[in-house]
């Protein structure tokens, strides 16, 4: 796998791409940023000026993180993970799921995994149903297990967040569920993501509809924000399950959702979401103020294809702006 550091390519790209930086109001944002394509199998941190600072070849992902360290997190296949350091190009540390005695003998797949504030890291194994979280020498210190409807290796879960209570925020994809874990794997909470009266229509794209949640981050105040996946939407859901705030799919202007997928939530308030599988004609990251206001997009769709499903908004100085730890500060 190569490692590349500001590629002729990437320069001639910058310029159409930076249209897609600027969004809607061009110049007033601007963000350095990390995302992944699996359809161009690559993931790369973009600056501020819509440059390639570096990339790196990649095969099926659905998660990544930006480690406080300047190193970047994140999978080569539906089982190994893997740790980069960006200023160098050294791999730091990698672990194979598949070898886990943990994750048990059949098919496995990962969709989630973090980095602990102790060092160690909770994956989430498919397939297993289970939360595997291992010690930072590698060993597995702790499972937990899931509590699953509709099990499959590819739809089990998608992303998983340990919050600072210990719990686990998990979305069940094929279940249409986000569910709260405790450490003993009983539930703490749970929401059934609605249909809304709508029949379940099949595909990836803006035509199909379902709940198949992707995204689930806990705000300050004790609600959950949702991405609904194929659901074309975002939930702000308070603890007695009342939907106090929702994005629709045909909301904001010129844009229409799809599989809604990553979620963050700025310092400034603002959402940063996910839109993958929506097709040339849509930006695949939007970042909208609570009053939906488009005030940045990015589209580009030579470097990144229509399974960009994962990215990280930065800080200058290349710290995250705010984790997708599953807690909003």
């Amino acid at each position: 796998m190569s490692i590349v550091h500001f590629l002729p390519l990437a320069i001639a790209l910058g310029s159409m791409s930076a249209l897609g930086l600027r969004g809607a109001e061009p110049g007033s944002i601007q963000h350095r940023f990390i995302a992944a394509d699996s359809s161009q199998h690559r993931i790369a941190l973009i600056d501020e000026g819509g440059e390639t600072e570096w990339e790196f070849q990649i095969g099926p992902l659905h998660d990544l993180h930006f480690l406080p360290s300047g190193n970047v997190l994140f999978q080569t296949s539906w089982t190994k993970l893997i740790e980069v350091d960006p200023r160098t190009g050294k791999t730091v540390w990698t672990h194979d799921v598949a070898a886990d005695r943990a994750g048990g003998s059949g098919r496995i797949e990962v969709h989630a995994f973090q980095r602990l504030s102790d060092g160690g890291t909770m994956i989430a194994a498919s397939g297993a149903r289970r939360i595997i979280e291992l010690a930072g020498t590698g060993e597995v210190a702790r499972t937990i297990l899931l509590r699953v409807a509709h099990p499959h290796p590819h739809h089990d879960t998608r992303l998983v967040r340990k919050l600072p209570s210990g719990n686990y925020l998990v979305c069940h994809e094929a279940d249409g569920v986000v569910r709260e874990y405790r450490g003993d794997g009983s539930v703490a909470w749970e929401f059934r993501v609605p249909m809304f009266g709508r029949p379940a229509v099949a595909g990836h794209g803006p035509e199909a509809f379902g709940n198949q949640c992707f995204a689930a981050l806990r705000l300050g105040n004790g609600n959950t924000l949702i991405t609904t996946g194929n659901g074309h939407s975002v939930l702000e859901v308070q603890p007695d399950g009342d939907i106090v705030w929702q994005l629709e799919q045909d909301e904001l202007p010129g844009i229409q959702l799809a599989w809604v997928t990553t979620l963050q939530v700025l310092d400034s308030g603002n959402i940063v979401i996910g839109n993958c599988h929506a097709g040339p004609e849509n930006p695949q990251i939007i970042e909208i103020t609570r009053e939906k206001q488009v005030v940045w997009t990015w589209r580009d769709f030579d470097r990144f294809g229509n399974a960009l499903t994962n990215s990280q908004i930065l800080t200058t100085d290349g710290r995250q702006e705010h984790p997708q730890s599953g807690v909003d500060r």
